[in-house]
């Protein structure tokens, strides 16, 4: 058993710290916040993420797991610290480096004694290098920085982190490479132990990879719908083959979150910084664009001119199991179809009141207004001129569509996801699009 401090109780910090404690370590999360760690002594988990609760509670129950505000204290009884901060986009795309360098400073003035420091936030390659320095400036003890990306799934963040298909050490010190190891001596996943620079390039490498993907298969549903092929088929047939493999071949409304957005811009930056380009990214950064801007194409096509139209929007989270907004398709489609003097109603099972502040924070005065939250999903499609299915929330293939189609004023369904049967759909009566289906399957 290890003591393990974590300086942050964000998403990333309060998963890998909970999962930590699960594991049998001693886990202190540390945060500046006094109202979020008095929540978290009281249960109250900030975050929507299936099964976190009750880990989070199980540990704290059996004095695995602890929370405080009190950096100092918790660096100076681990062994092991890591840092878990946001590293939120600049103007430029590059990655905030302010909470982790702030984080950096903070943790070696406590530091009382050899540590390892690891850096599980995303950050720039190089930036281990920058910490150390940090560090040095402000300790004389030994510290071995380390390299250790997370690769957290949201909506399935648990499972990913007691259950990880690899585990990225990056380090060249050996006794910090054996103390990483023995953290997670639990866990059958292999272990990869690179150059830091190494590590915090695979991070990005994944990211950039997943979003090309995504973005990949959004291009050929736009060449199905004008060959009248269907990409569902395609993805499958494609998918098949174990060069490719099936993950990330669904073609919808593109990418969003936390992560693929931020981290191909922070690539394309980086990319930037030392003379260099990478077009594959930039393109996939433009394609995940372009797939909102189709699909309210798609509506003006059908519908003429937007004004005065109502366009009732099912989902507002970026992706299933999760309450986060953050660059979600949503918001991006609320801003276009407002602009061309839509209204839009909005409903979520989990994100409603997310989405709800993450519009006011974005929108304009002349467009604030034009987005309504509804609280379910039959009352969108009351009076709409069209429905727009953004989040396959699995509940959403289970509504009484027939009584959807009923209080809608016109009958357009644009599903987002492809998460609907056509067939169904247009037995019911409505007129069915989905991203890159057959003519005959939309």
């Amino acid at each position: 058993m290890l003591h393990v401090a974590v300086i942050g109780t964000g998403y990333v910090g309060l998963v890998t710290g909970t999962c930590l404690a699960e594991h049998g370590h001693h886990v202190i999360c540390v945060d500046s916040l006094q109202a979020k760690i008095d929540a978290l002594n009281q249960g109250v988990i900030p975050i929507w993420e299936p099964g976190l609760e009750q880990l989070v509670l199980r540990n704290t129950a059996q004095g695995r797991l602890h929370f405080t505000t009190d950096t100092a204290a918790a660096v100076q009884a681990s062994d092991i610290v890591m840092i878990a901060v946001g590293t939120p986009p600049g103007k430029d795309g590059s990655a905030d480096l302010t909470y982790v360098c702030d984080a950096a400073r903070t943790v070696a003035r406590a530091i009382n004694g050899y540590k390892v420091v690891v850096i599980k936030s995303t950050v720039p390659v190089g930036t281990g290098d920058l910490v150390e320095a940090l560090i040095a400036e402000h300790t004389s003890h030994p510290v071995d920085v380390v390299s250790n990306p997370e690769f957290l799934r949201e909506g399935s963040a648990v499972h990913d982190a007691l259950h990880p298909d690899r585990i990225v050490i990056g380090t060249d010190s050996e006794k910090a490479a054996s103390m990483m190891r023995e953290l997670y001596s639990t866990l059958s996943a292999p272990i990869l132990v690179t150059h830091r620079r190494s590590s915090e390039m695979i991070k990005y490498a994944a990211n950039a990879f997943l979003s090309v993907k995504i973005s990949f298969i959004n291009e050929i549903a736009g060449l199905c719908e004008r060959l009248d092929a269907d990409v569902e088929e395609v993805a499958r047939g494609i998918g098949l083959d174990k060069r490719i493999g099936s993950a990330f071949l669904k073609a919808g409304l593109g990418f969003g979150g936390s992560c693929f957005p931020k981290d191909t811009r922070a690539l394309i930056r980086m990319a930037e910084q030392v003379g260099y380009t990478v077009p594959v990214v930039q393109a996939a950064v433009a394609v995940n664009h372009r797939q909102r801007e189709a699909m309210v194409a798609k509506v003006t096509a059908a519908l003429g001119d937007l004004s005065g139209k109502r366009v009732g929007m099912l989902g507002i989270a970026f992706k299933p199991n999760t309450d986060d907004v953050r660059e979600a398709a949503s918001l991006h489609l609320m801003q276009l179809l407002t602009s061309q003097g839509a209204t839009v109603a909005a409903y979520d099972p989990v994100a409603l009141e997310n989405g709800r502040q993450a519009w006011q924070a974005q929108a304009s005065p002349e467009t604030v207004g034009a987005v309504s939250f509804c609280d379910s999903a039959e009352a969108t499609a009351e009076g709409a001129d069209a429905l727009i299915l953004v989040t396959e929330w699995p509940a959403f293939a289970e509504l009484d569509w027939a009584a959807i189609y009923g209080r809608m004023k016109q009958p357009y369904l644009f599903d987002g996801r492809n998460l609907l049967d056509p067939e169904t759909m247009r037995r019911i009566g409505f007129v069915y699009n989905g991203v890159g289906r057959r003519a005959g399957n939309s």
